[in-house]
């Protein structure tokens, strides 16, 4: 606040009575300025200290997320490696069985796209109000058509329900005119749906829009429907010489424990004297094999969150050395506060207690240990080498990733109530804000302690300052007259 006090000499005292003005007030004002100072930095301090374990306990929450995901193979005790990337991938889950196996992809599966009849008009082609019925795989999608719509409204009608029918609908221009064209799209992955008999069909009461099973459009002809190109096909392979056939090109249920993605199909060659058809290109062997090294990259991973956790809470609870003297006496934002403490102390818990396993049930059977100076962990390489010849793969699995007793569900529970909204973390800062509240309440009534002790003072000292000046006229004036009888009586 700026003060209201002018400096200045008093015309009748000659005192500077701005500045013995201020020093009185500062005197009297001082102690509680410093309180609220003081008070004021330390809750900021405290109110971005919470932020920051919130961050970092939230970052934390989300690696154990990731890593504890069965879908993410993080823990799988076995991978699956293909030789030949640009054909296909492939990966294992704890259900695989070691060894290897000769893929050989022959074709893809594949996607279509129909078209309508087309309508000379071009995307504002008048529509009337009618009936469209939209079919693929044997799920149909009714939509009513109002008056007044045109080839593009009724496109963007039926793109409108793309993500609960995979119906997914565009305005294609060709020499003939528009044509609505359609294809389908998986609601989940946002792919093109594929596989035979996936070509969609329609019905309607509209001129044009009806679409006929196993019809294919004429591009030459103006009312001429249906699957545009190629029709929608089944991926084809072998897998050990074996056929296999899937209606998409992640392929699951061929071998129990894999799943493959096929990039890619091979060439097929025809003898034509002796109507033999051969396949070449496109080959690769999957080979299924512990996963020692992905396995420790993960569990690296977990300790590393977790070392990256424990540091920030130290960080925050830890007093640093005071730099004249060297001793810690400058207190961090929780120094003493046994929130953190807690929070360790639940975390570590976890990090001891048995697990759903037998075989292996405790991170220390895996060679994590934990360092006594800081908290933080470590992996002995050699402790986790012996654990892997155990063959304990899909225990280590198990271990973090089971859905009740797994260190990762474990783990989340403790940090949720910290991190959760309206947890133990946002009620602090909640807290916070409120006594910063307070503060500022009380640095508002200072400032008016201030303004009025200032105007109070000043109007005193100018008071006294108007009565010293009032008295040095009339000493001037006493002291003249007195000087003047004193010259008459000389001459």
């Amino acid at each position: 606040m700026a003060s209201p006090i002018t400096s200045g000499t008093g015309i009748g005292s000659g005192l500077d009575i701005g500045k013995i003005v201020s020093v009185l007030v500062t005197a009297q004002t001082q102690a509680k300025t410093d309180q609220i100072s003081k008070t004021t930095t330390s809750i900021s301090t405290k109110i971005s200290a919470a932020a920051t374990l919130k961050s970092a306990l939230s970052t934390f929450q989300t690696s154990l997320t990731n890593l504890g995901k069965v879908s993410n193979g993080a823990f799988n005790a076995y991978a699956a490696t293909s030789s030949n990337t640009s054909t296909l991938t492939a990966t294992a889950d704890n259900t695989a069985v070691a060894g290897t196996f000769k893929i050989h992809v022959k074709a893809l599966a594949t996607s279509s796209k129909v078209g309508t009849a087309a309508f000379s008009g071009g995307a504002t082609s008048a529509i009337p109000s009618g009936n469209l019925t939209v079919t693929q795989n044997g799920t149909s999608t009714n939509i009513a058509i109002p008056a007044n719509s045109t080839l593009q409204t009724v496109r963007d009608q039926i793109n409108a329900q793309t993500k609960t029918s995979g119906i997914s609908a565009n305005v294609v221009t060709d020499s003939n005119g528009s044509r609505l064209v359609f294809s389908g799209v998986d609601a989940k992955t946002g792919n093109p749906v594929t596989g035979a008999g996936s070509d969609i069909t329609t019905t309607s009461d509209i001129a044009g829009f009806t679409i006929a099973a196993g019809s294919t459009l004429d591009p030459s002809s103006a009312t001429s429907s249906g699957v545009i190109g190629a029709k929608a096909t089944d991926a084809s392979l072998t897998v050990d010489g074996l056929p296999v056939t899937s209606k998409s090109n992640t392929i699951d249920t061929a071998v129990g424990g894999l799943s493959f993605s096929i990039l890619s199909a091979g060439t097929q060659t025809t003898d034509s004297s002796t109507g033999v058809t051969t396949f070449s290109g496109a080959d690769s062997t999957v080979t299924v094999a512990s996963n020692s090294s992905g396995l420790q990259t993960s569990l690296q991973s977990f300790v590393d969150s977790y070392n990256s956790l424990v540091k920030t809470i130290n960080s925050l609870t830890t007093a640093t050395a005071d730099p004249k003297t060297g001793q810690l006496t400058v207190a961090a934002a929780y120094t003493g506060d046994s929130m953190p403490r807690n929070l360790l102390s639940d975390l570590r818990q976890q990090l001891v207690s048995p697990g759903p396993g037998s075989a292996l049930s405790v991170l220390s059977q895996l060679g994590v240990n934990t360092t006594q100076s800081d908290g933080t962990l470590s992996i002995d390489q050699t402790k986790f080498t012996a654990a892997m010849t155990k063959n304990l793969g899909g225990d280590i699995q198990a271990l973090f990733s089971d859905t009740t007793k797994g260190l990762t569900t474990r783990m989340t529970s403790v940090l949720t109530p910290y991190t959760q909204t309206g947890g133990i973390l946002d009620n602090r800062t909640t807290q916070l804000n409120k006594q910063q509240d307070e503060v500022d309440k009380q640095q508002s009534a200072l400032d008016l302690l201030t303004t009025n002790l200032t105007s109070s003072m000043t109007a005193k000292y100018n008071a006294m300052d108007s009565v010293v000046a009032q008295l040095k006229n009339t000493n001037t004036t006493i002291t003249s007259f007195f000087s003047s009888l004193s010259a008459q009586k000389s001459s």
